[in-house]
């Protein structure tokens, strides 16, 4: 990627929006069709060019950025991964990380329109404590604070704090300082709409606000990929999402 072109009042300059958005996506091999769907649902409403990047873990294993071991509490192969983003990205420019396990509804753009320099990163800030014991195939839940806060976020990769986050420190240190953004202080980190992380079974619709309604949904306790899961809430949008993209990929249109 070239350098970063200059900025105006902080927010990002109109001519990066030329540029690729670089999206990481959390790749698991048990969850692959969750990894077509988003990606595909990412690429068919996106309005400005994005490049996206699948985190697996065995790549970054051949290359040497990842011998951590792991560990009976990590849900996905992409629990610590993730904190890698800003080093893929050569720790410059902004770009995104998300769970795999999610379904965008809306436009990309505005989302990348909302990123503020003045920040090292910036996600859905959730209040989140899951009354649930297991998600997923029966994976252990997790309760730690700022829950969630890991699952979507905005990379400013070349801010000077971020570079902390190079692979002996995300092979090393806690999962309590990597997910509670520990390297950061608390006014470094900004806030996105909840309504671009919308958790199944904790955000909620208000009726007749169109403001609550979500553009990227997220099945962060299991979605319809699992059995168990097949009628969760917004299931049906994430099956349809699916039927259009075995169909796009079956007359070889898929990108």
């Amino acid at each position: 990627m070239s350098p970063e072109s200059e900025k105006t009042n902080n927010h990002v300059n109109v001519d990066d929006t030329k540029k690729p958005f670089r999206i990481y996506i959390g790749y698991d091999p048990k969850e692959d069709v969750a990894y077509e769907v988003c990606r595909y649902s990412i690429l068919k409403r996106s309005s400005i060019p994005v490049e996206i990047i699948p985190i697996k873990q065995s790549e970054l294993r051949e290359k040497k950025y990842y011998w951590r071991e792991r560990n009976n509490l990590e849900s996905t192969e992409f629990s610590f991964t993730r904190f890698l983003t800003p080093m893929l990205a050569g720790y410059e420019g902004w770009a995104m990380f998300v769970d795999c396990d999610f379904l965008y509804l809306g436009d990309i753009k505005e989302l990348f329109d909302l990123v503020d320099d003045k920040y090292a990163v910036m996600c859905v800030q959730h209040d989140y404590t899951p009354k649930e014991t297991t998600k997923m195939d029966g994976v252990v839940q997790t309760v730690y604070p700022r829950k969630n806060w890991s699952s979507m976020v905005l990379y400013n990769c070349g801010h000077l704090k971020n570079k902390v986050l190079t692979p002996e420190i995300v092979n090393t240190e806690s999962g309590k300082y990597l997910h509670r953004f520990s390297w950061l202080d608390d006014d470094e980190i900004g806030s996105v709409p909840f309504v671009w992380n919308f958790l199944v079974g904790h955000n909620r619709v208000v009726e007749g606000d169109v403001s609550t309604y979500p553009k990227a949904i997220h099945y962060t306790l299991g979605g319809p990929w699992f059995e168990s899961w097949k009628d969760c809430e917004f299931g049906d949008l994430w099956l349809k999402e699916l039927e259009e993209f075995e169909k796009v990929k079956k007359d070889g249109k898929v990108e």
